[in-house]
């Protein structure tokens, strides 16, 4: 079966007054119809260049993404036009992502005509139906985005994201801005809708307590790099690179009285983007760092089904 995102050695490069910044560096992964992929990691370790990269917001500087089998990376705006319909995103702050001017129903009805998809009837139903599915009335749609709240104002980006039907959405911190409760509502909107859609998705965000909530794999990323990748059970269960512990060990408990003594809390900041160690790049905040860590880059490499880690001690 033909994966709906099939991402091979990705490479994103910017070129910077400071000099060459890898954001992404050699990223490979495959997302299925009806899964979603989870990608954690620190501000800065290259999730957001990773997904807009995805989306062809930005161009890739070497490897390759396919989206239902075509080839995207290299394709003119032209030429990818007709395929746009196939993946969407979902951007992280509402009120930045809508037009302040129009009115909800243009918003959510603006890649139907983008796409010409259906007669202004139809694209009126079909508005209609969507912001019902989002869980918000049909008689709202003459509004303006500032009339809503920040719950509401995702939940209409997600209806415009999901109405040309869409193999992929991409979430790009979706629900960051948000306060607890609000977060719960559109995790599980964004759960019910691809239960009933069996769209795919990568879902990006650096909270790893709302990953657990939809992924059903994770992968974790360091300085443009994935370190550790496996499905949910086994990636909670049986997670291993250090890293990837420590934010495991980093998730807020709420358990009164729970011990804390044993929690590997990081220490110190991401390094220099600019500079990265040589080696594993996480060698300089490991403790368990040995002399091969330093000079040696470890591969990606499986160590169980659907389970693969980065790291010299595995």
């Amino acid at each position: 079966m033909t994966a709906v995102l099939d991402v091979r050695d990705l490479k994103v490069t910017y070129s910077t007054r400071r000099g060459r910044l890898q954001a992404v560096d050699g990223v490979s992964f495959a997302i299925e119809k009806g899964q979603t992929l989870g990608l954690v990691g620190e501000s800065g370790c290259g999730k957001s260049s990773l997904g807009k990269a995805i989306m062809r917001l930005v161009t890739p500087t070497g490897g390759q993404v396919r989206v239902m089998g075509e080839d995207i990376t290299t394709r003119s705006a032209a030429r990818l036009r007709p395929l746009r319909r196939r993946f969407q995103m979902v951007f992280q702050d509402p009120s930045a992502s809508l037009d302040p001017r129009q009115k909800v129903r243009d918003i959510i009805a603006e890649p139907l005509a983008f796409h010409r998809i259906g007669s202004t009837e139809d694209r009126s139903a079909r508005v209609a139906e969507l912001m019902a599915q989002v869980g918000l009335h049909p008689a709202m749609a003459g509004r303006l985005p500032h009339e809503f709240s920040g719950g509401q104002r995702q939940r209409i980006s997600i209806a415009r994201a999901i109405a040309p039907e869409p193999d992929l959405l991409v979430c790009d911190e979706p629900v960051s801005a948000l306060d607890v409760s609000l977060q719960a509502q559109i995790l599980n909107l964004l759960r019910d809708l691809q239960d009933r859609t069996g769209v795919a998705c990568l879902f990006i965000s650096h909270d790893l307590s709302v990953v657990q909530h939809l992924a059903d794999r994770v992968a974790v990323m360091y300085l443009g790099q994935i370190v550790e990748i496996a499905g949910r059970d086994r990636f909670w269960r049986h997670a291993a690179h250090p890293y990837t512990r420590a934010l495991i060990d980093a998730v807020p408990q709420i358990r009164p009285g729970a011990a804390r003594s044993h929690r590997r809390l990081l220490q110190g900041d991401l390094p220099n983007p600019f500079a990265p160690p040589a080696g594993c790049h996480f060698s300089s905040r490991c403790p368990l760092a040995t002399d091969r860590c330093l000079a040696e880059a470890p591969a990606l490499r499986s160590v169980a089904p659907d389970h693969a880690i980065a790291c010299h001690l595995f």
